[in-house]
């Protein structure tokens, strides 16, 4: 049912959009003034004229036109984004037929801030236009349709076209938020600390667990997961390491804003003083770890809090 009223909602929508630009408005003044001489005084040569701009409006139609049809676009979306922040969304232009020229990219129907501008784009020859774009909060964001406008050839109209194309992009928490490591058990106010486990180094065989998506594919003990029917990730002994386990209470709106950017700020902190961290919140769970794609699965579990995300289950 859903779908059938986004086809709706699609089909409803005008294939093309027009608007006039400020030299379009003057433009057109000017060409109604003319008219309405030429129509009071008769004169030739105001007629002539009048033809000659009316021509320019209709040439101007018919190239725009041009410009923005046959023209495909696939995006080429970062790993992730943090909200409030400039971020790099690059588009890879293609042009099926002919030659395009003056082509802003942009989302349609998105709260995405930002577009690119590319020149010239020829027939065959793929081109990569960067737009820095800003999200303006954290969380999953659904791209529905890449907008494609134009001014060529004359600037005188805006007319944009809207491809169709689905997407998903996840925005982290916003950063900047200044947080002090807790120095102790007693002094933590978001989370809890606990020795390590000596577990995920590169010493003696400690066992055998299932393994978490996301994780290290390459301690998996591939003889063992073929015999179980499930991937096991092998857990060696190393060094001892600070944990903390951070934990967001249920909470609704900016206070829930404000949690996710704070966790992830200390998340931030902690990893980068060596600590391993993990996270529990509104039902998920992630073992502590380390490094970078540890951090990128903390994060990502953050930004889907609030968002119908899947309860008792582990994060992305």
């Amino acid at each position: 049912m859903a779908s059938w009223r986004e086809r709706l909602r699609q089909w409803m929508k005008p294939p093309r959009t027009l608007k006039v630009t400020r030299a379009g408005r003057t433009y057109l003044v000017l060409t109604v003034g003319i008219g309405l001489g030429a129509l009071n005084t008769g004169n030739n040569l105001l007629y002539l004229v009048l033809g000659f701009l009316l021509a320019v409006i209709v040439l101007s139609g018919v190239l725009s036109e041009r410009a923005i049809r046959d023209v495909r676009v696939r995006r080429l979306l970062p790993d992730g984004a943090f909200a409030g922040e400039p971020f790099p969304l690059r588009y890879e232009v293609t042009r099926t037929r002919g030659q395009a020229f003056a082509l802003e990219v942009s989302e349609a129907d998105s709260a995405l801030k930002g577009s690119g501008w590319i020149p010239y784009v020829a027939q065959g020859r793929p081109e990569v236009v960067r737009a820095d774009v800003v999200a303006p909060r954290r969380g999953p964001l659904k791209l529905t349709g890449v907008r494609i406008t134009t001014l060529f050839p004359f600037g005188l109209f805006e007319k944009t076209r809207t491809a169709l194309l689905a997407d998903g992009l996840v925005i982290f928490p916003r950063r900047g938020f200044s947080c002090e490591p807790p120095g102790s058990a007693d002094a933590l106010h978001q989370g809890d600390s606990s020795t390590g486990r000596h577990r995920d180094g590169a010493g003696d065989l400690l066992g055998l667990r299932e393994l978490e998506p996301g994780e290290d594919a390459r301690r998996v003990h591939w003889k063992k997961s073929a015999a179980a029917a499930q991937l096991l990730k092998v857990e060696r002994e190393r060094e001892d390491r600070p944990q903390y386990t951070l934990s967001v209470t249920e909470r609704e709106g900016d206070a829930l804003e404000r949690a996710c950017e704070e966790t992830a700020a200390l998340t931030r902190r902690l990893l980068e003083d060596g600590a391993e961290v993990g996270l529990l919140a509104h039902g998920r769970k992630i073992r502590p770890g380390s490094g970078p794609g540890h951090e990128k699965r903390v994060l990502t579990a953050l930004a889907f809090l609030g968002f119908d995300e899947p309860r008792g289950g582990h994060a992305p």
